[in-house]
């Protein structure tokens, strides 16, 4: 199907960089009306143009929209474009990330009111908009790399906005650190591409790929390379330690962050790339084992989480587990649907928990939180359905998503297994109790709070409890939008195994039944002042030890990278390289020059017959030689 030309895509990236330059530039001179109105009002009209793309690319039958803006250089017969590309996949992660995107930015007018840098705050939310919008739209990998790089500095930014503080600085440092390793491998990715198919745009390689004459180079390989830069993205085990700090930010910006935007655009690389991965075993068995382990990993350390973002945190490790597990085993449609579905309730629990935060002035520790269903009721409900949603209940929209991973975990021709399922299941079963423990902790039994924080508990303003209501909808009914089958024309469903067609409505029962054994594990555990739960940890010591202390993994990049690191920067770089080598050599020759300054000082003594007799024992010196050689 030819693409077909057009003219909206470059105003979709370029209006919320319009926000950025304005509200940067601008922003203080002209204060926070004007500020309000460009930083929201220019992603609410990226998002109108993307509604306009959408309805233009459906009108067009599904041809994909291109848009090239410029050559951007050539080296030898290669041009290299930005050129942007719309097509059914970049449909929904434009819509995701304009429409999700722009709510948030509404609910920060509310949320980041009192701050003084508003207007940095919104510029910079802004610039990492316009640079996720690039990474989606970009025809090639070289367009996408810039974007992929741009959101790392923008959430850098966000991260670290409040820079004053050093934990929350250092978290920011501890984002772009981390996932510049990840770039690594993607960068070694785009190079080995380019010398086998000799492009960069990523529908040229899925039809390379997958033509009767593939490129001769392994796909297995190309796939764990990009997969490499995915996983920095996306926090998948050993790149997940980024995540769970991110939180430092304002909590919108880890709606934000965590919800619809960069720790999905991992998700979008590999269903992108499909093509590489339909032909690449190898590389797809390792996107699963990936992914499930971080999928477990994650919801065994949110069971004993204390600080309400850390749970979602944790929780949006496991969530992106899920999704790189139905990556693995080729259900990319299915990927995309919970990815789209998690966009929609993991964005209302953030903003859900910013509302609780904003109650409680400040307060994060769901120890000290309880009774507020009747203090908060709209963030209450909202949570409530987001919860839910999240934990599979049905009909609410993760229930849909959740389920088609479960089916595909067990019969997907292309990797599914019995056992496969059963570690999905259970994880599933975890994050129903976990999910369910802190809507317990936070909203209901006896209040925990200090009397001071109590006295000033009050719902959030119109702004931000107003959005809360629209995730909440949206978490309710946007699993009836079939986002795999929009996408089968693009991303075929991979079949059944064989004989597992029968099993398909036992794992729709047993998903159900899951997330209701979930709730009621969750009741009975934490619904009476959490005593229970109490005597459990009691029981079991070491391993809430383990869990509560993340499995130390972050300490165990200390001892084991991080301290070596710095023995051989500081013992050897520092100490014999540059203190010995370099600075000894420059130290030695300077040395040098002052002695032999000082020998040679003799002689400028100052003494006339001394210079005299030089000049005479040198004449004689030169005739000597002379008369000696002729």
């Amino acid at each position: 199907m030819s693409a077909v030309k057009t003219s909206l895509l470059t105003a979709i990236v370029l209006l919320p960089l319009a926000g950025f330059l304005l509200n940067g530039l601008l922003g203080n001179r002209l204060g926070k009306r004007f500020v309000t109105f460009v930083g929201c009002g220019l992603p609410i009209a990226a998002f109108a143009v993307t509604l306009k793309c959408f309805f233009d690319l459906r009108a067009a039958g599904g041809a994909p929209l291109v848009e090239t803006v410029y050559t951007w250089f050539a080296a030898g017969a290669d041009t290299f474009e930005i050129a942007f590309y719309f097509d059914r996949l970049t449909a929904v992660m434009a819509l995701i990330v304009t429409g999700v995107g722009s709510m948030i930015h509404v609910y920060s007018t509310g949320y980041m009111k009192d701050d003084d840098s508003y207007a940095r705050y919104f510029a910079y939310l802004n610039l990492f908009l316009f640079f996720m919008l690039m990474l989606v739209l970009g025809r090639s990998l070289l367009v996408l790399f810039v974007g992929w790089e741009g959101v790392g500095l923008a959430s850098y930014l966000l991260i670290g906005f409040w820079f004053d503080d050093p934990a929350k600085a250092a978290a920011g440092k501890k984002a772009f650190i981390t996932n510049r390793i990840g770039d690594a491998g993607f960068l070694l990715g785009m190079f080995v591409l380019y010398s086998a198919v000799g492009t960069l745009d990523m529908d040229r390689i899925n039809a390379a790929f997958l033509g009767a004459s593939p490129p001769a180079v392994s796909a297995s390989l190309v796939g764990i390379l990009l997969f490499i830069g995915a996983s920095g993205k996306s926090a998948q085990i050993p790149l997940h330690v980024w995540l769970p700090d991110a939180m430092a930010g304002p909590t919108p910006v880890s709606a934000l962050i965590h919800a619809a935007t960069m720790v999905t655009a991992g998700v979008y690389l590999v269903a992108r790339l499909s093509g590489i991965y339909l032909i690449a075993p190898e590389a797809s068995a390792v996107v699963t084992a990936i992914g499930a382990a971080t999928a477990f990993f994650a919801a065994t350390i949110a069971l004993v989480q204390t600080d309400i973002k850390k749970v979602l945190a944790y929780s949006t490790l496991s969530q992106l587990g899920f999704m790189f597990v139905a990556l693995g085993v080729g259900a990319y449609g299915v990927a995309v649907f919970h990815l789209y579905t998690h966009a929609f309730f993991k964005a209302c629990l953030f903003l859900g928990a910013g509302s609780v935060i904003h109650a409680l002035s400040g307060e994060q520790d769901v120890a000290r939180m309880g009774g507020l269903a009747r203090r908060i009721p709209v963030t209450f409900a909202t949570f409530a359905v987001a919860t839910a949603a999240i934990a599979g209940i049905p009909p609410l929209a993760g229930f849909f998503s959740k389920d088609e991973i479960m089916w595909f975990a067990l019969a997907s021709g292309r990797g599914g297994s019995p056992a496969l399922f059963a570690l999905m299941a259970f994880t599933a079963l975890l994050t129903s109790v976990y999910m369910f423990r802190l809507l317990w902790l936070t909203f209901f039994g006896k209040s925990r709070m200090t009397a001071e924080v109590e006295h000033h508990v009050h719902e959030s303003p119109a702004s931000m409890t107003g959005i809360l209501v629209v995730l909440a909808v949206l978490s309710a009914i946007g699993g009836f939008v079939s986002i795999p089958h929009f996408l089968e024309a693009q991303l075929p469903l991979p079949a059944a195994a064989e004989g597992m067609a029968r099993f398909h409505m036992a794992v729709l029962v047993g998903s159900i039944a899951i997330a209701l054994a979930g709730l009621g594990l969750a009741a009975y555990f934490f619904g009476s002042g959490a005593a229970r739960a109490e005597r459990v940890r009691a029981a079991f010591p070491q391993l809430h030890r383990v869990l509560a202390g993340k499995y130390y993994v972050d300490e165990a990049y200390e001892r084991f990278i991080l301290r070596p690191l710095m023995w051989i920067s500081e013992r050897i770089f520092l100490q014999w390289g540059d203190q010995r080598l370099f600075d000894g050599t420059l130290h030695a020759i300077a040395a040098l020059g002052q002695r032999a300054a000082r020998v040679l000082g003799r002689v400028q003594a100052g003494s006339l017959h001394l210079y005299a007799f030089l000049v005479l024992a040198g004449l004689a010196g030169a005739l000597w030689w002379t008369l000696r050689h002729a």
